[in-house]
């Protein structure tokens, strides 16, 4: 039987969810439809799952299009494809039975809980339990932050795979235990639905798993890849081509691609020569790092190597958006913990400060800069860059905090 308290919180989270759902539904995405991001693999998902149709299809795609712009896309207009892996239509299929302001609403509400979900997995990961002012002024900014908040209004499940990121890297380091294995692989194995967030992760926690034979760990993975790609091919045999197709035509309908390739060749116009001479440096410290870890057995650079990984991915990966740099909260959560507690006295008071200038700033830069209604290339690069440089300034403040990564019993 449930212990009161319990109980009663769990009636106050139902309580608060339902009141978010509504005034989300009947003051925004009712009167004012959007979420375009949600929307492509809505309307995707919706077509199958309703329709019968393939979601790659150029029925879906017109049924997208004309959802967002009331006719078909122009030459110049982002087609809206689904263009996402077929298992995506798995997490959506629960919205597409229902009118598309309520199904947003839930989405957007979703994506709130994802934020506030990794902001508490990574405190509890980094064993920091900040003071009531401080930890609500966490969750109030990592909604409000520009990076999520901009994830948050266009629906962008960038925002899911970041929890599911967290969730993995928070499950691998909290003991070795078959349950906590367990969850790490399925969770991974999900968070692949936008592959540009982890495609450099996802193999180095799989090779680490195999070198620290934590098979429950690599198992899950596996099995549930297997069993999204199977069922995937079983309903829609086409799928791998369809989107690898949609996915070729990418580079035609968006402007900017990675930071580095804005810097390179957006700014300096130094080509893909030019691109290639950043991103092998980067890649060549990534996989130093690997080597320290992997081969070199030292698992106190363990998460200082994930964040790294999860730093150049979005250096270099071929296309990000700047919703993804929620993943850069986790070592903005390590930093600030150890900040607050190396300064007993300032230190959360120092924290405070820096949530505030880091809001301002994003969000002063992100809309004085805005051309055509379009993010100016610039947005893209403060942050990854600044966290690189932290990342190798400060990896030995990193060796010093341990996760539980021993072997334990169930």
């Amino acid at each position: 039987m449930l212990r009161p308290q319990v109980l009663f919180l769990i009636v106050v989270i139902v309580f608060v969810v339902v009141v978010n759902v509504v005034g989300l539904h009947n003051y925004l995405t009712a009167p004012f439809p959007g979420h375009n991001d949600f929307m492509s693999r809505w309307e995707g998902a919706r077509a199958f799952w309703v329709d019968g149709l393939n979601p790659y299809g150029d029925e879906a795609s017109l049924n997208i299009q004309e959802r967002i712009y009331g006719r078909a896309a122009q030459a110049d207009e982002d087609p809206g494809y689904f263009a996402y892996p077929f298992y995506t239509a798995f997490i959506v299929a629960p919205l597409v039975f229902m009118d598309y302001a309520w199904a947003s609403a839930i989405w957007m509400v979703l994506l709130e809980a994802c934020l506030i979900g990794s902001m508490i997995l990574l405190l509890n990961l980094f064993r920091w339990r900040p003071p009531p002012l401080l930890l609500a002024l966490l969750l109030m900014w990592t909604l409000f932050d520009y990076f999520g908040s901009r994830g948050l209004l266009l629906g962008q499940p960038g925002l899911v795979v970041y929890f599911l990121e967290v969730l993995t890297i928070w499950a691998l380091c909290k003991g070795n235990t078959p349950t906590l294995s367990i969850l790490a692989g399925i969770a991974l194995a999900f968070s692949t639905i936008k592959p540009q967030m982890g495609f450099l992760l996802v193999p180095f926690l799989l090779l680490w798993g195999l070198r620290v034979r934590r098979w429950h760990f690599v198992g899950a993975f596996v099995v549930t890849m297997g069993a999204l790609m199977l069922a995937s091919f079983i309903l829609q045999p086409s799928w791998l081509g369809d989107w690898l197709r949609q996915l070729s035509n990418y580079s035609s309908y968006t402007a900017l691609g990675s930071p580095v390739w804005i810097i390179t060749r957006y700014y300096l116009q130094l080509g893909a020569i030019g691109e290639w001479a950043v991103n092998l440096p980067l890649y060549a410290f990534m996989l130093w790092a690997w080597y320290t870890v992997l081969i070199q057995n030292k698992h106190e650079r363990f998460l200082w190597t994930i964040v790294l990984t999860l730093t150049i991915t979005h250096l270099v990966a071929p296309r990000t958006a700047t919703p993804h740099y929620v993943v850069f909260t986790i070592p903005l959560v390590f930093y600030f913990r150890t900040l607050a507690q190396r300064n007993r006295r300032y230190g959360n008071l120092w924290v405070m400060g820096i949530l505030l200038v880091i809001t301002v700033l994003t969000w002063v830069h992100a809309l004085n800069t805005v051309v055509n209604k379009f993010e100016h290339p610039t947005v893209y690069l403060p942050l990854p860059i600044i966290m690189l440089i932290l990342l190798r300034v400060t990896r030995r403040l990193w060796r010093e905090f341990t996760p539980d990564l021993q072997e334990r019993t169930a």
